[in-house]
């Protein structure tokens, strides 16, 4: 038999070529699979990609360019400084190496915490795996958004519908059902194959997994095409800002290498203080500043029970202004309680209280609250009741009926919307338990849902009418119903939710609710939760403007409500055009769109598999709180990564810019290349600990946003300031300590320590004595302080070109640096202030 066209077989005969049955494999059978499968996969051991990291840390084309030309000079016979230089580099590498496997390995272990689970039969009982660990041969069970992890053949199934747009670009849901299709059937239409990477939309089915991993069709896709992870704006300005100074690096460098050239100097020296110099102002520890940054923020956040998947989500989490979500869970408890089950004439009713429950007891689609609730009803039962019949709930109809018998009587029920119930009936039942027509009746119920909902309870309909035993039942057959009456059902607000979005104003966050729920009760739980001047957008408003008044209408609006599933992606994209930074939080099949449209879309780790998969964060508790936390981990992420971009455009930039014209006019070198790269290693020690610095917390409640223009005349104005100093410092050497060792050991120490301490200065947009940095901060740059100091007096600083310094020089030197410090502070301040975004 060949299974690659096993749609084509007998359910049967595909369980026997897979040595499996209808009631799943056992689980020995399976972890045999399982071990099989995996010894397959091309998994690169974890030794493999450790060396792989390693030499990542090697790739700079300037840095490769150096070790060539260390290399050349080791063949040519120059080897004094071959060996500080490789040493040098080779520290630097291991140092961004270990920081960047850290942050990796624990960014793993988080994922891990909300990997995907699959129900399926093992031993003949029902029991849930991870997804990956699904093997050929396992009788998997689907619900609605179950996202399916395998190529299956379908065995049975009720009213299963599946979004398939990953595969064929087909947005409205295939329908399937079991059968057998000739074996050149179209991938699309094969209505009896459930396709790995599609998710459940509605409905419920059992189904064999025939093929696993990269055997799937997506497997096959995906192994054939790689998709580029999409840049975050923070990211773009990154690159393209490493992008400018490498320009400026390059040619920095050219000219500096073709000048000394020009004036004679030796060739080797030149080229390795060009290349040198090239390495100290190259940015070359921003991809690991940003990974370490962004990691250690996951951390912080995972203790705050926000999961990142994304890393770059961080940055876009730091940049959010608006939230929007819906108010089930998360503006109220998540958890309904039952107020009454009325008639249409406004009282208690056994009648329509038994229809409820035992339309929730039998239904088998997706959990959720409402029925949750209907299940615990007191003095109703299902005894003696048999479901023979089941239309599962979509976002269409916005109903789910279910058949059941009882003593030869057979009924069909639904709730839902009441609108979408209404509709299907011609007949209401009165209180004395006769029916008449629903026309004459028709203000009652509206008059009724009206008082209801503007009482904040959510409303939901009843009705049913007899039918045939044993049929078939389809959506056709909702119709020509008796509206029976009302479900009240309340959500209490959460406990602080108030204070919480008090919180979020005052860290400049916006909050918008988008509900299906009808308007009155939207309207009640905006003004409960805070919300001021309350603007009610309805879906059925928004399906007649065009996308243009969209995007001015949703800036006026606070509450959107009885929104359609497919609105939520437009309301999102049209604030995105207004100039919002949106995140958007769902949890069910209906919120997947606005989740991708969303600049950072957030689940929780009890959502849907469809929706869990689609967020960039995965909060463990639905909570406000969890994503205030969240949000501001995200701006102390961003800004702690532009400390170290400030200060790499600051004093670093500004003491290589100044080098580079100093050996211009100096009859030798400024400093020599390994001296070059020693401040460079120094320097960089400290920034290590830039990740976990202190933010002010003024700072943490402006949304952040990516400024290339500040940046760059920051570069200018601070590197200009930096080159003035060093310009001093060169006068002082130059005019007053005449030798070339003296010079070189004065200028080492003075270049270290303005970078050490102008990193104190720009890590707050405040005077420097009114920010605490961080412990580690300050522990890494006093080590750095005290081993530059102590190197000149070292028994291998001749081999570095060191002398002991004069005793009047550090005096000199120190007395520069208090300057620098003071005017810089002062200059900083007075560039936030004028430059605020």
């Amino acid at each position: 038999m060949d299974l690659h066209a096993y749609w084509q077989y007998q359910s049967n005969d595909v369980l026997t070529e897979l040595g499996s049955t209808d009631a799943g494999l056992s689980s020995a059978e399976a972890a045999k699979r399982l071990a099989a499968t995996a010894s397959k996969k091309k998994e690169k051991p974890q030794l493999l990609k450790d060396i792989i990291l390693f030499i990542a840390q090697f790739k700079s084309p300037l840095t490769l360019l150096l070790v060539a030309a260390v290399i050349l000079s080791a063949f040519l016979g120059e080897t004094s400084d071959v060996f500080i230089i490789l040493f040098i580099l080779l520290a630097t590498g291991i140092m961004s190496f270990i920081q960047e496997r850290h942050a990796g390995l624990a960014v793993e272990k988080l994922r891990s915490i909300i990997r995907s689970k699959v129900k399926l039969l093992r031993d003949n009982e029902a029991t849930s795996v991870y997804s990956e660990e699904v093997v050929p041969g396992d009788i998997i069970l689907f619900s609605a958004g179950d996202i399916i992890p395998a190529d299956c053949l379908l065995l049975e199934e009720n009213d299963l519908h599946v979004n398939e747009a990953t595969l064929t670009g087909e947005t409205y849901p295939a329908e399937k059902e079991i059968g057998i299709l000739a074996a050149d059937t179209g991938m699309s239409k094969r209505t009896n194959v459930l396709f790995e990477g599609t998710s459940i939309v509605s409905g419920s089915g059992k189904a064999v997994a025939v093929f696993t991993g990269k055997d799937t069709v997506f497997g096959t896709i995906s192994a054939s095409l790689s998709k580029p992870v999409e840049e975050t704006a923070f990211e773009k300005g990154i690159r393209k800002f490493g992008y400018l100074l490498m320009q400026i690096t390059i040619v920095l460098a050219i000219i500096i290498l073709a000048v000394n050239i020009y004036f004679g100097r030796p060739l080797i020296d030149s080229l390795l203080f060009g290349l040198a110099l090239a390495v100290g102002m190259a940015p070359e520890l921003l991809p690991a500043i940003m990974t370490i940054a962004m990691s250690a923020g996951s951390k912080r956040m995972a203790k705050q029970k926000v999961i990142v998947k994304k890393l770059s989500s961080i940055q876009n989490l730091g940049e959010v202004n608006l939230f929007c979500s819906d108010k089930t869970g998360t503006l109220t408890e998540g958890v309904l309680k039952i107020s009454g089950i009325t008639g249409i004439d406004g009282n208690e009713n056994a009648t329509v209280k038994q229809l409820a429950y035992l339309n929730a007891f039998f239904e088998t689609g997706f959990s959720n609250p409402m029925d949750d609730a209907l299940k615990t009803l007191e003095n109703v039962s299902a005894d003696g009741y048999q479901k023979t019949g089941e239309i599962p709930y979509d976002f269409i109809r916005k109903r789910l009926t279910v058949a059941v018998t009882k003593d030869n009587a057979n009924k069909l029920i639904s709730k839902g919307a009441i609108n979408n119930i209404v509709a299907i009936c011609d007949k209401v039942l009165l209180a004395d338990g006769t029916t008449a027509s629903i026309t004459d009746h028709q203000k009652a119920i509206d008059g009724l849902y009206l008082q209801y909902s503007s009482k904040g309870f959510r409303t939901i309909g009843v009705c049913y009418k007899d039918c045939a035993e044993n049929a078939k039942f389809t959506k056709d057959d909702e119709a020509q119903m008796t509206f029976a009456g009302f479900v009240l059902l309340f959500d209490p607000m959460k406990e602080g939710v108030i204070d919480v979005i008090k919180e979020l104003n005052n860290n400049g966050v916006q909050l918008k609710i988008i509900t299906g729920d009808n308007k009155l009760v939207a309207a009640y739980v905006g003004e409960k939760i805070g919300l001021t001047n309350i603007n009610v957008i309805a879906g059925s408003d928004i399906a007649k403007m065009s996308p243009e008044a969209l995007v001015i209408q949703v800036q006026r609006a606070n509450v959107f409500a009885e929104i359609e599933p497919q609105q939520k992606e437009n309301i999102i994209k049209a604030f995105r055009k207004a100039g919002y930074t949106v995140a958007y939080m769902g949890d069910g099949i209906n919120d997947v769109a606005a989740i991708n449209a969303a600049d950072v879309g957030i689940s929780t780790n009890n959502a849907v598999d469809v929706a869990k998969e689609a967020a960039d964060v995965v909060l463990l508790e639905k909570d406000l709180a969890v994503l205030n936390a969240g949000i501001l981990e995200g701006r102390r992420t961003f800004l702690n990564t532009l400390k170290y971009i400030y200060t790499n455009t600051s004093a670093t930039f500004g003491n290589m810019f100044s080098m580079a014209g100093a050996s211009l006019i100096l009859p030798f070198l400024p400093m020599l290349p390994q001296q070059i790269l020693m401040t460079n290693f120094l320097t960089d020690f400290p920034y290590m600990a830039v990740a976990a610095d202190n933010v002010d917390e003024d700072e943490l409640k402006v949304p952040q946003k990516w400024n290339l223009k500040q940046l760059k005349n920051f570069m200018i104005v601070f590197g200009l300031h930096s080159s003035v100093f060093d310009y001093l410092t060169f006068f002082v050497l130059y005019k007053f300590f005449k030798t070339e060792q003296v010079f070189h050991t004065g200028w080492f120490i003075e270049s270290i320590l303005t970078e050490l301490l102008i990193l104190f200065v720009v890590r707050t947009h405040k005077s420097l004595l009114k920010s605490i940095p961080g412990k580690l901060l300050i522990a890494l740059s006093a080590l750095g302080l005290l081993i530059t100091i102590a190197l000149p007096f070292t028994p291998f600083a001749a081999q570095l070109g060191f002398v002991v310094p004069p005793f009047q020089l550090l005096g000199i030197i120190a007395g520069i640096l208090i300057l620098y410090v003071i005017t810089a502070d002062i200059i900083k301040v007075i560039f936030f202030k004028k430059t605020a975004i």
